[in-house]
């Protein structure tokens, strides 16, 4: 699970594109309890969703043309000059060149070669997240793709990332680690191949919670969807997928082992 001992490639920021934030800061406080803070008259509309004062994630207008609302995963990284450029190299696409935000740190978004959009970080004054894996934060991030072994080839060209197997009904999981330390404590995420052809290439992060389904009520309670309900799932604990109301995905784990 996620830590905040950020290492180079670990998921350390996330943040949503909206197209009205007002109301997706509202959605947010009645599901997680989040408090949106402001980054002020220089944040072109940005802010952050935070608990007890810590950063557990971010919120912005819309910037790039044709945007859809979506989470968008940051990952960290030593160079984003240089990561953008083999992004490029390995078949992916820069969508905003690196770029200084004041002083917190440096960022590009990218898209990778089979369409799941990211966006990486270098570290200024800002080193991550503030608070991870437990209810409420962010716990893990997932990738569903086309071909996941392609896909994952292409993350560690940039990010060294290691990878690990497990089968899963139907289908092939694939559990992923930064390059630090043991394998599987350095765990923060996987990659599932895409099971319907109308499935779109994303990143899908998942926030922890302490009740699924009561998470899920306020999420149908605020106008968002239920594409997943809860489910439990063996050894790893019980899950929903949902929409917020402007069509952002995210997902949500009470990481309670079922047996």
């Amino acid at each position: 699970m996620l830590g905040t001992r950020y290492t180079h490639g670990s998921p350390c920021w996330i943040d949503l594109g909206s197209p009205d934030t007002a109301a997706a800061a509202e959605f947010y406080a009645t599901v997680f309890g989040w408090e949106h803070r402001s980054a002020g008259p220089a944040g072109g509309g940005y802010g952050f969703f935070q608990q007890d004062g810590a950063t557990v994630a971010a919120l912005g207008p819309l910037t790039e043309e044709g945007a859809r609302s979506a989470w968008t995963v940051y990952f960290r990284t030593s160079d984003a000059a240089t990561t953008q450029m083999v992004t490029a190299a390995e078949g992916g696409r820069v969508r905003m060149r690196a770029t200084e935000v004041m002083d917190a740190g440096r960022t590009a978004a990218l898209t990778d070669p089979a369409g799941a959009e990211f966006a990486v970080w270098q570290p200024g004054s800002v080193k991550g997240l503030d608070r991870t894996s437990s209810p409420g934060t962010l716990v893990w991030v997932e990738l569903h793709t086309p071909d996941a072994e392609a896909a994952l080839g292409f993350y560690r060209s940039l990010f060294e990332w290691r990878w690990a197997s497990m089968e899963a009904p139907g289908m092939t999981y694939r559990v992923v680690s930064t390059a630090e330390g043991d394998q599987d404590a350095a765990s923060f995420g996987g990659a599932a191949e895409l099971r319907d052809s109308g499935e779109r290439t994303r990143w899908i992060p998942y926030f922890q919670v302490a009740d699924v389904d009561a998470t899920a009520d306020a999420v149908t309670v605020s106008g968002g969807a239920v594409p997943i309900a809860p489910t439990d799932i063996p050894d790893v604990g019980r899950l929903a997928w949902f929409t917020d109301p402007a069509g952002a995905e995210f997902a949500v784990l009470d990481p309670r082992p079922m047996g």
